[in-house]
């Protein structure tokens, strides 16, 4: 099952990558984070760990990485793999910022019923948060 939301943000696409690329400071803005770390540079095959509120510290990849215009995150769960996706967008009034979550693997359905309607709920939030801090600091 896949999950998808945008919002647009007043500022240009560069300045929401560099945001993204401060992955300790996703609690900042991202109110269903508690944590977030990366091993080295935000690049391609980096790896970390993520602290959503509520669930347990889970290890990420960044399996794909395009400077300015998209990145993925990976978690991995028994049997399945959760993919995030986040794209960036020039349009006229700024960057439309687009989050997708998909899962993928033989136990995909059962994880998508189990938490795919909290991560839905939660993306729209995530983004709100991710607009007010970069509208406020640029």
């Amino acid at each position: 099952m896949n999950y998808e939301q945008s919002i647009t943000i007043n500022c240009q696409p560069i300045e929401v990558y560099q945001t993204y690329e401060k992955v300790s400071e996703w609690p900042l803005w991202d109110s269903d984070t508690e944590a977030a770390t990366i091993n080295g540079s935000f690049i391609q095959g980096a790896t970390g760990k993520i602290k959503p509120k509520g669930s347990p510290e889970s290890k990420m990849k960044l399996t794909e990485v395009t400077p300015n215009r998209s990145f993925t995150v990976e978690c991995a769960l028994p049997f399945c793999k959760m993919h995030f996706t986040h794209v960036l967008n020039k349009v006229d009034d700024g960057t439309k910022v687009i989050n997708q979550v998909r899962f993928t693997g033989f136990l995909a359905p059962l994880f998508s019923r189990l938490i795919g309607k909290e991560i839905k709920k939660s993306i729209p939030n995530s983004l709100k948060g991710l607009k007010e801090y970069i509208e406020v600091d640029f």
